[in-house]
């Protein structure tokens, strides 16, 4: 599967599991909900958690090439991200999607050190 398709899928399964997070937290408000939820989904947030896995030397081979694979497809991104953040946001999608496919277990661990980060963190909210 190519690297956007990849990222299509994590896009949509990290969203979810951000807001079953978020639910299973405690918030119940919609607004709450959702400005909590940015701080998780945003380019930068997702370029910060990637740019961390990779430095920690968390990520093995495979896992790496699935994120370069939504890396190098991406697009320049949006007119409020620049190019670098948006690129490596959509290699995070494409390493989500991947880990989806093929390894629900690692995913598992994946998004947890990534919720760790972000709550760890700054406000990420663009």
């Amino acid at each position: 599967m190519n690297g956007l398709a990849l990222a299509y899928i994590g896009d949509a399964y990290y969203e979810l599991e951000v807001r079953k997070h978020l639910i299973e937290s405690g918030f119940t408000s919609v607004n709450i909900l959702h400005n909590k939820a940015i701080n998780y989904t945003s380019s930068k947030a997702q370029a910060e958690v990637i740019e961390y896995l990779i430095n920690s030397e968390t990520l093995s081979e495979d896992e790496m090439h699935a994120f370069k694979r939504g890396r190098n497809n991406s697009s320049s991104g949006r007119k409020n991200v620049d190019a670098k953040t948006y690129v490596l946001a959509t290699g995070f999608e494409s390493l989500i999607g991947y880990l989806y496919i093929n390894n629900k277990k690692r995913l598992d661990e994946i998004m947890s050190l990534s919720f760790k980060y972000i709550e760890e963190g700054e406000d990420y909210n663009e």
